[in-house]
């Protein structure tokens, strides 16, 4: 059970990251300030840094806080249950409908890179958990016998020098018929689902797609098809 002294010091780093996150959507990344959030929340510049010592550190718990938000959605939409066609248009949707709902953050995560600030390895496995639902996907549909496109065999055949090993460690590991040529695909598919957000949440779609619900169910559908989901055999 937590100290009376943890508690306190994590209700005020609480305040302090919602200070933050109001920040990015006045001024975006890149002007935030310590000093500025720390006039939010009635608090001295050299108290918020007993807590967070850099700008850096401070964006660096916005971007995990962020991405372990956005897992988090992608997880609770994913239902085992349903057919893997269903579990990816869930999922997707559910990145979607995050990203909607916190555009400055996800702005953050995968918008224009901040001057002067490099993202630590300790971001990572936040980074990775919307792709390992997906692999996860993947992996229980190849089991099932609907995932097709792999090398049939039931192997997981790699390619050198084309799929690194942390991207097979979140693709579907270990499921026989997930192999490079499905990886590459997914990594595709991954992509390609981030970068339509992007566009309709930065306005590129504008004048292209009449109808953006109907246009991402259409990509999404496309993306299954492309990774290899399908009917039963």
């Amino acid at each position: 059970m937590p100290t009376a002294r943890e508690r306190v010091r994590a209700e005020i780093t609480a305040e302090i990251t919602a200070a933050a996150r109001r920040q990015l959507a006045e001024v975006g990344a890149a002007a935030l300030s310590l000093r500025a959030v720390a006039r939010d929340v009635g608090m001295v510049s050299s108290a918020v840094y007993r807590y967070f010592p850099s700008r850096d550190d401070l964006l660096t718990r916005l971007i995990i806080d962020g991405y372990d938000a956005l897992g988090t959605a992608a997880e609770t939409a994913d239902d085992p249950a349903a057919g893997p066609e269903e579990r990816w248009a869930a999922v997707c949707g559910a990145v979607r409908d995050w990203a909607r709902a916190h555009p400055h953050e996800y702005a953050l995560l995968y918008g224009s890179p901040v001057p002067g600030y490099s993202a630590p390895r300790d971001t990572v496995p936040a980074a990775s958990r919307v792709g390992i639902v997906l692999g996860t996907i993947l992996g229980d549909a190849a089991r099932a016998g609907r995932l097709t496109g792999g090398s049939g065999d039931g192997g997981n055949g790699r390619v050198p020098g084309l799929i690194g090993d942390a991207a097979v460690e979140v693709l579907g590991k270990g499921a026989p018929g997930v192999d490079d040529a499905v990886r590459v695909r997914a990594l595709l598919a991954w992509s390609s689902l981030f970068g339509s957000i992007s566009f309709e949440l930065f306005g590129h779609l504008v004048g292209s797609v009449e109808d953006a619900d109907a246009y991402f169910a259409r990509v999404v559908a496309e993306l299954g098809t492309l990774v290899g989901l399908g009917p039963a055999r």
